[in-house]
């Protein structure tokens, strides 16, 4: 075999070795937010805020560096329509709060992705394919959904939390109540039996799995940072601790 080959061939096989040796963390937590027309301006930054400051949040970063490894990787998107999901931070390990503060700085500062319908559906199988580009491995890999209002856009909720829950993924909810809707959007915020019960009759799903009920888009960052501790921990859901974050 000529040397150029031999030489070709080493190097292919030393790419295949390098891609193949993921990076090990505690957990993949994908943190898909709502940006619907629902959603207005000021809510819109008061949920951007509250994913930053949750991310940098002491708690948070104490029990990230509690785990076996000591290393969470995330990733933020936002998602709006069927075809509407955008990566705003890519997967990114959180391992302390420098790295964590970087991940808040990309949120605070991107501008917002859209304004259309709202597809939890879409967003879903989105995310679950973003999960092949992480370059981790992890014993968990966790879906943060966040929304003010129900499925309208896209194929049937409960088939995409389905489809993810069969590969193996939990799916958490943040059903924030939007007490200041538009007129308009009120049979949507508000479905009968209100949102929580929707997020956890059609979008919750996987062991352990669960919805934290947000009253209000200023609350967004305690329930976050508590939603962050239990997700991070991997401990049963604490609705004490739930509720004094409300």
């Amino acid at each position: 075999m000529p040397r150029t080959i031999a030489a070709a061939l080493l190097v292919l096989l030393a790419g295949i070795g390098t891609t193949a040796q993921a990076e090990e963390v505690d957990l993949q937590l994908a943190l898909i937010a709502d940006v619907s027309r629902s959603v207005d301006t000021d809510e819109f930054h008061l949920q951007r805020e509250g994913f930053a400051t949750a991310l940098t949040d002491p708690r948070v970063l104490s029990a990230i560096r509690s785990g076996a490894v000591g290393a969470i990787g995330v990733t933020f998107i936002e998602w709006s329509g069927d075809d509407e999901q955008k990566v705003v931070v890519d997967w990114t390990v959180i391992r302390d709060g420098e790295s964590g503060a970087v991940v808040a700085d990309q949120i605070r500062t991107a501008p917002r992705s859209f304004t259309g319908r709202t597809s939890i559906s879409a967003a879903l199988d989105f995310t679950v394919k973003r999960f092949e580009t992480s370059g981790l491995k992890s014993a968990r890999k966790v879906i943060d959904v966040s929304g003010d209002g129900t499925n309208n856009a896209g194929r049937e909720i409960a088939a995409a939390r389905d489809d993810a829950v069969a590969q193996g993924f939990v799916i958490n909810g943040l059903a924030i109540i939007n007490l200041n809707p538009n007129f308009g959007f009120i049979a949507h915020t508000q479905p009968p039996g209100g949102l929580p019960n929707y997020y956890r009759e059609n979008v919750m799903g996987g062991s352990g799995s669960f919805v934290l009920q947000i009253d209000d888009f200023h609350s967004f960052a305690d329930a976050m940072a508590t939603k962050l501790l239990t997700e991070i921990s991997a401990r049963e859901f604490d609705w004490k601790l739930a509720l004094a974050a409300r």
